[in-house]
């Protein structure tokens, strides 16, 4: 089965049980600062879990393209990738466990053909925040799986969310192919172990809880389903291929590897993983409407070290960085048909890929003579401490086998016990200060960050009466202490014009202007002119929020009734966000007004 035909089999079978198809959105979340990127199709629906109500209806479909870093170290074995695509269907308020997993059987057995001994299922254990969920096996077990087909699991497995610190969550069933040619790895084998006889494809999250900042669980307003079938996954199950590399989805860009390194895939699985793995996540993410860039925060710091890693492990086969250039290319191809954001920016992804090869290359330089002082003078029963190991790391981008692979052209050792001790430390510490910087989550409507949402607004329409009708918002981040806006402009603002944006947005707010919402098509919203990020990502519903004659936006939401709930408007920096986008930060409040 080709890629495209079980995506569409997969959408069509959704639609005609009454659910709305939907685009993918972008990988950058919008107003969401609990994570850098969309890692699940629930980014973007996140207003509509909370009881917003959604412009298509209740019951909607999707594939969602999806950015994952967690796993970064493990990709390159069968199954883990960077960037994928995850195929989705949602319940917002309507049906719930029954039916979603009535559902999920049918398609898998009856339209995709899977053998149902092959499957496996895993439930809540519960604790004491929620219940064992005895519900979700009971149906399961109507539906023929075999008691031993089945695994209780706590939090760590079968619990979905929040995916910030606050936020919607609940219990959930995934659903596993087992690989019968490989035998169990003990008597207790099962899903949650590794040993490779179990692959997750899907996963149904039923989200019934909401958790608070007080950390709390606490009933939502409504019951909805979330559930996320992994496409390169499935397309392997369903080919009976070793590996998701194996899949049509890989095959031209491993090609390219091979005819650049003069080597086959087979001579170098894992390094040859990594390049196509590192290279697509790459490419997605620069070719996203919203313009990232690589740098050294948020999700240009993520960018810059997946192309770097690129890079090494192209060194690591005796490439140098050029052909990384004619992979892009070969992904912007592949994939531009169902993401045609990827061509209309090709030139940005082609720009910034060689000039961040160049940056490294400096970089690279340096590092290699920091390491030779290091290695001079040692003997062959010397070792490179991990902390000049970790320096090398942190400072240069050296992962720890460079350094031991060079430490041992000299006969030289490394301390990774060392080094592994302090970049578990750095993980600790990165993870910890990424949760403090992105707290808030997809939960946060609270009556700061709807001021704040409504601000920004305001400040396009600012934006765009002070610089010209081409000024368009490329993103935003809220939380409840700020706004971050960033729009298409090509040179610093002056002082004169940031006082006037700033005036503007404030009279808006003193003038008292009633926030009007209203659901039409998205034909009916351009012919009002509607400003909107993505016009072609849109559904055929939309919401479109109408602010007098200041301001008209198509809008998830959620919004204040009337500007003058937002008290006053300042703005605290205005500087270069990427190439051709700026960035403004402002905040909001009586203390303003």
């Amino acid at each position: 089965m080709k890629a495209n035909e079980l995506k569409r089999k997969y959408i069509d079978y959704f639609v005609n049980k009454g659910h709305t198809e939907i685009q993918s959105a972008s990988l950058i979340p919008e107003n969401d600062p609990s994570v850098l990127f969309t890692t699940a199709g629930m980014h973007p629906l996140a207003p509509y879990l909370l009881g917003e109500k959604h412009p298509a209806g209740k019951r909607l479909v999707d594939c969602q393209k999806c950015i994952r870093t967690g796993d970064i170290d493990e990709v390159g074995d069968a199954s883990h990738l960077t960037m994928f695509q995850m195929m989705g269907n949602w319940s917002l308020g309507d049906y719930f466990k029954k039916e979603s997993i009535q559902m999920s059987y049918d398609f898998l057995v009856n339209i995709l053909g899977i053998d149902p001994n092959n499957l496996a299922v895993t439930a809540f254990a519960g604790d004491e925040n929620a219940p064992r969920d005895e519900e979700t096996v009971s149906i399961w077990k109507s539906m023929g799986m075999k008691d031993d087909h089945i695994f209780f699991y706590g939090k760590k497995d079968n619990w979905w969310g929040p995916a910030g610190v606050t936020g919607p969550c609940g219990p959930d069933t995934e659903i596993f192919y087992i690989d019968q040619s490989k035998p169990k790895c003990s008597d207790e084998c099962g899903p949650s172990c590794h040993c490779g006889r179990y692959l997750e494809i899907w996963n149904n999250v039923f989200m019934e809880y909401n958790k608070t900042s007080e950390g709390k669980y606490e009933k939502l307003k409504q019951q909805n389903v979330d559930t996320g079938l992994g496409l390169e996954r499935t397309l392997c199950v369903l080919e009976h291929i070793p590996s998701v590399y194996d899949t049509e989805f890989f095959t031209p860009i491993i090609k390219d590897i091979e005819n650049a390194s003069g080597l086959k895939y087979a001579d170098s699985i894992r390094e040859f993983r990594i390049i196509a793995d590192h290279m697509r996540a790459a490419v997605f993410i620069l070719g996203d409407d919203k313009g990232v860039a690589p740098s050294n925060l948020d999700q240009g710091y993520v960018l810059r070290k997946l192309i770097r890693r690129t890079i090494r492990y192209m060194q690591k086969l005796g490439m140098s960085w050029e052909p990384m250039i004619d992979i892009a290319n070969t992904v912007v191809r592949e994939y531009s048909g169902e993401y045609p954001e990827l061509e209309r920016n090709k030139a940005f992804i082609l720009e910034q890929l060689q000039n961040e090869a160049i940056k490294f290359a400096k970089t690279l330089d340096q590092g290699l003579r920091l390491t030779e002082r290091i290695l001079e003078g040692m003997d062959q029963n010397g070792t490179v401490s991990g902390e000049d190991a970790f320096k090398l790391y942190t400072s240069f981008g050296f992962p720890l086998d460079l350094t031991i692979e060079l430490a041992a052209e000299k006969g030289i050792g490394v301390d990774s016990v060392k080094f592994e001790e302090l970049f578990k430390e750095h993980q600790q510490i990165s993870r910890a200060g990424s949760m403090q910087k992105f707290k808030g989550g997809l939960a946060d409507a609270s009556e700061e960050t709807t001021k704040l949402h409504t601000a920004t607004h305001l400040l396009g329409a600012a934006l765009r009466k002070v610089l010209g009708p081409d000024v368009h918002q490329k993103g935003s981040n809220i939380t409840a202490e700020r706004l971050r806006f960033d729009f298409s402009f090509d040179r610093k603002m002056t002082k004169d014009e940031l006082d006037e944006v700033e005036k503007l947005v404030n009279e808006a707010i003193k003038a008292g202007i009633t926030v009007v919402c209203e659901e039409m098509t998205l034909g009916d919203a351009r012919e009002r002119n509607a400003e909107g990020v993505f016009g072609d990502k849109y559904g055929e519903m939309v919401k479109v929020y109408t602010i007098g004659t200041v301001s008209c936006e198509i809008c998830g939401g959620p919004h204040v009734t009337n500007t003058a709930q937002i008290g006053g408007f300042k703005i605290k920096k205005e500087e270069a966000s990427s190439a051709g986008v700026r960035r403004i930060k402002a905040v909001v409040g009586e203390q303003y007004a």
